[in-house]
């Protein structure tokens, strides 16, 4: 899907255009291996329709032949007819099986490539579209949206298109070789089985969407209690979490039960309207047998087309209902797709290059909306191998301006520089190689220890972990773990310690050796004695690089080269540690208080 066909998609847009989307992974360029079984797939398809329609046919000659009256000599005729009826009926089942095969490889190339795009796309965007939506509710229009297109690529390719063009083919048939009476009948019959089947089903989408919304809230409810299972201990809440998941699964229910109770109406009407069309042609077709304008083959053949038609037609019915739903989930997912990252590189902006790994804050304002300013004209600077430590309460904008750093928001006012680059200015990716961070809520991929480590550098040796985990002074406790550095750490670490993990980030920030650091409130979580531990070796990996602290423990940035103070995302006071104190200010003040506070700790 490239160029213009990649526009935007709303839930307004018509199906034909969604599926339109889809047609070139099917097509795929430079692939022309890919394409070769594609062509071989659609003669395949052809080939085994021409032998389902020719079926009835023989089926025909060979009633007739077994007519009394037939010559001696002509006994092994019906004998030949029979086994050429099962050799044409086989025929079409086996074509059929080998189209699939020939083009499961084109599918699942197809979707692997669309589920890749997705998830690529995904983490392009901004940080503020995935705090703004649930990793459940984003996970599951993704699969959703997945399974719907491979649904799509199984059944309306190679199954109702097909189908349509052989209830047209058989209407014909039944023209020239019966008469406008039967056209009539058959194509009255089909009509009304459509027309009933699209209503219905509209009618039981409104339903589907509905029972969707219940399961993604259902499902987003368990994932959220089950990562925060360690919160849900400290306060017993098992039950409650119960009680709000049963909730939930209440809604569903009902939606479930209204869905299940529209299915039955629905295939009844289609069982009715398919019965009264079989037995009207059938009815037709006995009195002329019974006239002699028929013979006994041709009635069997009319029996043989209408079974033909009603089995998958009857099929029909409960793929249609799916395929409409495929289209509401491959709409959500193309429209997670054409989401527009907030932050975005201009067309050929060269990458960043970082010289001394000066950084600057040039007045920059920034808020998360109009409505919610958090930095106001903050201003500071800090020089190529320096320390920085930016200090203030809750809420005054520190760890935002982290984020600005690594470029997750553009600032809506002033400028952020390296090396007198702005980083509008330049590639993303290459801010991001530059800056390394040990954040104050490590979070780990639950995988093992060596993996976590080695998620610094993408092409680091074992040799490299074990160096960086020496120097994070973490490979003697790994080395006591009977699995070592393949131990896996839980979901989020949660095997390891607070400290633990905190050296596991410090180990794979020394990996990535990046020349700028932002330690964001890197040992506030931990107690004093892990805290000092933790300390210095932030002291040693932040030498020769450039340092920003963001910390609300003052004891920390005490030997910072400058400290500045935000308070209601304003500078306030800056100047080192020392000079702060004898201001009197709100440096002073914050300081007082902590040390109050661990006099009675």
């Amino acid at each position: 899907m490239r160029g213009s066909r990649r526009r935007a998609l709303t839930q307004g847009t018509p199906d034909i255009k969604t599926l339109w989307r889809v047609l070139p992974d099917l097509w795929p360029e430079g692939r022309p291996e890919l394409r070769v079984r594609v062509v071989i797939a659609l003669l395949l398809l052809v080939a085994a329709k021409g032998a389902t329609l020719v079926t009835p046919f023989l089926y025909r000659a060979a009633v007739d032949a077994l007519e009394p009256g037939t010559a001696a000599q002509a006994v092994a005729a019906p004998v030949m007819l029979v086994v050429a009826y099962g050799v044409v009926r086989l025929s079409g089942t086996v074509l059929q099986q080998v189209r699939d095969m020939i083009f499961a490889r084109v599918s699942q190339h197809a979707l692997r490539g669309l589920a890749n795009r997705t998830f690529a796309h995904v983490h392009r965007l901004s940080l503020g579209y995935h705090l703004a939506r649930r990793t459940g509710e984003l996970s599951r229009v993704v699969d959703r949206g997945i399974k719907a297109i491979d649904f799509l690529l199984r059944f309306l390719v190679f199954n109702v298109v097909p189908l349509a063009l052989e209830l047209v083919v058989v209407c014909i048939i039944f023209w020239v070789e019966f008469g406008f009476a039967y056209f009539a009948v058959l194509l009255a019959t089909i009509a009304a089985y459509v027309v009933f089947t699209f209503r219905v089903t509209e009618w039981r989408l409104k339903i589907r969407v509905q029972m969707n919304k219940d399961d993604q809230d259902a499902h987003q409810k368990a994932v959220d209690s089950l990562l925060n299972y360690e919160t849900v201990k400290y306060f017993n809440a098992e039950s409650r979490e119960s009680a709000r998941y049963d909730r939930a699964m209440a809604s569903y229910q009902e939606a479930a039960i209204k869905t299940a109770t529209s299915l039955g109406i629905l295939n009844s009407g289609q069982a009715a309207i398919i019965a009264a069309g079989l037995v009207g042609v059938m009815a037709m077709s006995a009195v002329e047998v019974q006239a002699g304008s028929l013979t006994v083959g041709s009635f069997v053949m009319v029996n043989a087309f209408l079974i033909q038609i009603t089995v998958p037609l009857n099929f029909l019915g409960t793929v249609y209902r799916e395929i409409r739903q495929s289209m509401i989930d491959m709409r959500e997912m193309y429209a997670l797709a054409d989401t527009a990252p907030e932050v975005v590189d201009r067309p050929g902006v060269p990458p960043l290059r970082v010289g001394e790994g000066r950084v600057r804050f040039r007045d920059v304002e920034f808020g998360y909306g109009p409505e919610r300013p958090i930095l106001r004209g903050v201003d500071f600077d800090v020089a190529g191998g320096g320390t920085l430590a930016v200090v203030g309460p809750s809420g005054a904008g520190k760890s935002t301006i982290a984020r600005l750093l690594f470029r997750f928001y553009d600032v809506t006012g002033g400028a952020i520089e390296i090396d007198g680059q702005d980083l509008r200015g330049v590639q993303q990716t290459s801010i991001r190689a530059a800056i390394g961070v040990v954040p104050q809520d490590t979070v780990l991929f639950n995988d093992t220890i060596g993996y976590n480590i080695a998620y610094g550098a993408e092409k680091a040796s074992r040799d490299d972990v074990e160096r960086a985990a020496r120097a994070a002074r973490i490979h003697d406790f790994i080395m006591t773990l009977p699995e070592g550095y393949d131990t896996m750490v839980g979901e989020r670490g949660l095997k390891l310690s607070g400290g633990e993990k905190q050296r596991v980030a410090i180990a794979r920030t020394i990996l990535k050796d990046p020349p700028i650091l932002i330690l964001d409130e890197a040992t506030s979580a931990l107690d004093t004695g892990t805290e000092r531990e933790i300390q210095a070796e932030l002291r040693r990996l932040g030498q020769g690089r450039t340092v920003l602290m963001i910390a609300h423990r003052l004891s920390t940035v005490v030997d910072a080269d400058e400290i500045v103070v935000l308070e209601a995302g304003r500078v306030v006071e800056r100047g080192r540690h020392e000079r702060l104190l004898a201001l009197g200010g709100r440096y002073a003040e914050m300081w007082a208080r902590q040390e109050a506070e661990a006099e009675t700790a």
